[in-house]
């Protein structure tokens, strides 16, 4: 679409440009300025990060990595160029690289980033007081990770890609940064393509609807409570808590007889535990951030042989029921709170 310079006797039509050719480049120019001032692309966010790349065994890096009022991670890439490449898929992959960082974990992120661009500023107090809150929330956030595209241009591949993956529930922004020139100045016109603006908030409804959708199966789900020494469980946390007063009782339990105390077949070939090591390993091969097993330092359990023991959080009321029983023989008192 043209656009035009208005003054008192005419409307002046700018010329089309490119980045390229106005000597404009990716890195020095774009990325410092949206560094700068992210609400050109991304309303509401706080850059944490630039050219963020703190995983093992490689050497991608985000542009520029921030979080939003709704504590929400925010992966911006930007692309000079006409066509956008293939960012799309870089920036998933980074979003599902970044989906499991804390608050403690960006805090650290964002004190070295501040530390780099010598800011002097406190990184706690900045993101709370960005987030309003006034103590950490864990469990509010980084629930999310939204992802900004920011080129001169997108191919038709990669807009039909990010719609497709939108309608699948990803946060996915298209926003178009068009070079023009006039009177020895070069203007930007923004636009964000997808969502367009005036479907945006169609969408949310829609998202919001499909969120009270899973609230509605997750209301329908077990919430039955274990009674065990003295003390109420959630399913989950009772096999934790039966497990460490197994090996408390008896300290002598090598990771095989272990093994053998709690077969695989309890969890239907699934297994009640892994070794923390594999544990860890699933989450960084797959960059998943759920968890399916206790990997917090104060849950796991070291045998005998000093096996690091991460049990399983997954259980049904079928399975759960299976393991009381085994426990039970055991001679561990364990009552159902009706």
């Amino acid at each position: 679409m043209p656009i035009f310079k208005f003054d008192s006797n005419s409307l002046q039509l700018l010329e089309e440009t490119t980045f390229e050719s106005e000597d404009v480049f990716e890195r020095r120019d774009l990325q410092r300025l949206l560094r700068q001032q992210p609400e050109v692309v991304s309303p509401d966010t706080l850059i944490i990060s630039e050219e963020f790349g703190e995983w093992e065994d490689s050497r991608r890096r985000i542009d520029l990595l921030g979080v939003d009022k709704q504590a929400r991670l925010v992966v911006i890439e930007l692309k000079r160029d006409e066509s956008g490449g293939h960012m799309e898929l870089q920036a998933v992959r980074y979003a599902a690289m970044v989906s499991t960082l804390t608050f403690e974990k960006t805090v650290e992120i964002y004190a070295q980033y501040l530390e780099r661009t010598n800011q002097q500023k406190d990184a706690r107090k900045e993101l709370l007081g960005f987030l309003g809150w006034d103590a950490p929330q864990e469990n509010e956030f980084a629930s999310d990770v939204c992802i900004v595209l920011a080129a001169a241009e997108f191919s038709k591949e990669l807009t039909t890609a990010v719609l497709w993956l939108n309608a699948r529930d990803l946060d996915i922004r298209c926003v178009r940064l068009k070079p023009y020139k006039g009177d020895g100045k070069v203007f930007i016109d923004v636009q964000q393509i997808i969502p367009l603006p005036e479907a945006e908030e169609y969408q949310i409804r829609v998202r919001n609807q499909t969120e009270q959708r899973r609230e509605a199966r997750r209301s329908e789900m077990d919430f039955t409570k274990y009674s065990f020494e003295g003390q109420v469980f959630n399913k989950r946390k009772l096999v934790l808590a039966v497990v460490r007063a197994f090996l408390l009782k008896s300290p002598e339990t090598k990771f095989d007889l272990l093994k053998s105390v709690f077969p695989d077949e309890i969890r239907g070939g699934r297994g009640v535990f892994l070794l923390a090591e594999e544990a860890e390993e699933e989450i960084r091969e797959t960059g998943s951030k759920v968890r399916r097993h206790f990997l917090d330092k104060e849950d796991i359990l070291v045998t005998a042989d000093n096996r690091r023991i991460a049990v399983s959080n997954q259980w049904s009321k079928e399975t759960i029921d299976v393991f009381c029983a085994a426990a039970r023989k055991l001679g561990f008192v364990i009552s159902e709170i009706k």
